[in-house]
């Protein structure tokens, strides 16, 4: 039997808002683990009213849930904001690094200010006072919002970059490890889409380079 779907909460909001920080901005990320597209942050500022909400953890929803949900989020924010790290800025830092500079670039675009942050097991560089804990995206309704921004922007493009490449299959995968998408790599080849620093991309591009493909 699956573990019950955990409710978020304002536990962590708490914990700021106690120490005299009420614009508090939920940071979360889409894609770290794929294989293609870019890595999606958001970062979002809720009214702190303490009030029951209905977000939660985008891997708890479905997608029609996540495109309804985070509708509601944009128009109850004080605040929101989304950026990406493309495939270049991935193989340029590594995905950590390149997770947070697009984190910083979203917290940058928030108006009003955050005073302080919680993340999603994200230690940021920040001199904002920061929440880190695991599974903030479940435990958090702040995190959860950005939770469902980051994932239905990030799906969002991902199916629009389906009909630039066609083959790839990109909108149903949303460029992780399916063996769907394994096949058409093998087949297709890489694209622009591609993280050429993961290993399933990098032993494909080695292997096109010693057979001269």
């Amino acid at each position: 039997m699956p573990a019950p779907a955990v409710t978020p909460d304002w536990s962590f909001e708490r914990e700021h808002w106690r120490r005299g920080y009420f614009r508090v901005a939920g940071v979360d990320e889409a894609g770290r683990g794929a294989w293609a597209g870019p890595v999606t942050v958001a970062a979002v500022i809720l009214p702190g009213a303490a009030a029951e909400l209905p977000f939660r953890d985008s891997k708890q929803l479905s997608a029609n849930e996540r495109t309804a949900l985070a509708t509601e989020v944009r128009r109850v924010a004080l605040a929101w904001a989304v950026e990406h790290a493309w495939p270049e800025e991935i193989d340029r830092l590594n995905i950590l690094g390149a997770t947070h500079a697009a984190a910083h670039r979203a917290l940058a675009r928030l108006d009003p200010p955050p005073q302080a942050l919680i993340t999603d097991y994200l230690r940021l560089s920040t001199p904002l006072p920061l929440l880190w804990p695991p599974r903030a995206d479940a435990l958090s309704y702040t995190v959860a919002a950005a939770s469902l921004l980051a994932k239905t922007e990030r799906d969002r493009l991902m199916t629009e970059l389906d009909a630039e490449y066609p083959g790839h299959g990109f909108a149903a995968h949303k460029g992780y490890g399916a063996p769907a998408h394994r096949a058409a790599l093998e087949r297709l080849g890489v694209t622009p889409l591609h993280r050429r620093s993961f290993a399933p991309v990098a032993r494909l591009l080695v292997g096109e380079a010693a057979t001269g493909t």
